[in-house]
């Protein structure tokens, strides 16, 4: 589904990414793992044309869309939901999901993707009209993902969906993500909490400043003895 050739970014002098090479496979979870400033949202930032790309090649269902446009990235179905949320906080909740469906038209599709959107988060459908600046942060992380979600992702891109959530609420964010896999959406995970990450996923990479260091079946390395140490905590 999506092939990554010698992808890399400078930020000026330095060499974010150093040419790194992956594959997701339609139906996969796939984590992207490691330290702080490994270039893991650099990375996703690159795939949606966020960033300017140095060298490499980005092939997305058999598409190159390496220089495509973010917008027109948007529509073929590639959909982040950014670090931090950066949910709309002075729309609604309903108005942060319709802002994720503006490039569709299909009204009767619309409506029932809202109405899937609340079943996998039923506290946003009890908020539909709540200002979305005032959710607790678990809630605005549910509403990034359901936003996203509204425009319809063939695969979906998730950075950092556990950061700053109370343990309860990390277990029920990546619970979800389970599901959301589970009904066709094939998802590549950035994740800070590997152990989270490498549970849920079927296949891994590991990032370390800029070079995929390692690669694998996501339960392999998380018995692999160097991941442990570095990112297990063991």
């Amino acid at each position: 589904m999506l092939k990554v050739e010698n992808l890399v970014v400078h930020y000026g002098a330095i060499k974010a990414l150093r040419g790194i090479s992956f594959e997701v496979n339609e139906g996969e979870i796939i984590s992207l793992i490691g330290s702080n400033g490994a270039g893991k949202t650099t990375t996703l930032h690159a795939l949606s044309n966020i960033i300017k790309k140095t060298d490499g090649k980005v092939v997305f269902e058999d598409e190159d869309i390496t220089s495509l446009p973010a917008d027109a990235i948007v529509k073929k179905g590639l959909i982040q939901v950014p670090e931090g949320r950066r949910i709309f906080a002075n729309l609604t909740v309903k108005e942060n999901l319709e802002m994720g469906a503006f490039t569709r038209n299909d009204k009767k599709c619309i409506k029932d993707d809202t109405e899937l959107v609340f079943e996998n988060f039923p506290r946003l459908k009890e908020r539909i009209r709540q200002v979305a600046g005032t959710l607790s942060g678990g809630e605005q992380q549910m509403l990034a993902i359901g936003r996203a979600l509204m425009s319809k992702p063939r695969l979906l891109l998730l950075d950092e969906p556990s950061m700053g959530l109370a343990p309860i609420l990390v277990d029920e964010i990546f619970s979800i993500i389970k599901k959301i896999n589970a009904n066709g959406t094939t998802i590549l995970l950035v994740e800070q909490n590997a152990f989270k990450a490498l549970a849920i996923a079927d296949r891994a990479y590991v990032l370390e400043t800029g070079v995929i260091s390692k690669t694998g079946n996501a339960k392999d390395l998380l018995e692999d003895d160097s991941v442990k140490k570095a990112y297990l905590g063991g």
